[in-house]
């Protein structure tokens, strides 16, 4: 598995973190910054977090997004034709937006939740399948809202 993130200067304590703890499961992460703590823009990493998923490019399977609140980050990676990006500060949510959604953007907020329940919405999100069935047609419907 491989997983594209990125954050803005809100997020980059948890992304660093995040980061260092899916390394140490064996995920492989394609970093797209922001890599200080100076003030940016969280859609311009949204958007190369997307560009990434969408395209291919490096082969990610899903992206985690982290700006303070990951109100933002995800209301702009939400944007991009062909991501679903959740916004997750609880295990629950975190279940259901794959099983239901198959969200392949997780979105967090450093400003939110601490560390060790960030921890466990990944694992969770990450071991979490997509169920199919009745939640298909729903997704075919926001894809077909895209277009």
């Amino acid at each position: 598995m491989k997983i594209a993130m990125g954050c803005d200067h809100g997020g980059i304590h948890l992304k660093e973190h995040i980061k260092k703890y899916l390394i140490g499961k064996g995920i492989e992460i394609v970093d797209h910054g922001t890599y200080t703590e100076d003030s940016c823009d969280y859609p311009d990493y949204a958007a190369k977090v997307c560009k990434d998923i969408t395209s291919g490019a490096s082969g990610a399977d899903r992206g985690i997004l982290i700006c303070g609140t990951g109100i933002g980050i995800s209301i702009a990676a939400n944007k991009c034709k062909g991501i679903r990006c959740a916004l997750v500060h609880d295990v629950f949510s975190a279940k259901a937006t794959r099983a239901h959604n198959d969200s392949n953007i997780l979105a967090m907020g450093e400003r939110v939740i601490g560390v060790g329940l960030a921890r466990e919405i990944v694992t969770t999100w990450l071991n979490t399948e997509f169920e199919g069935g009745r939640h298909a047609a729903r997704i075919q419907k926001i894809a077909d809202i895209e277009e």
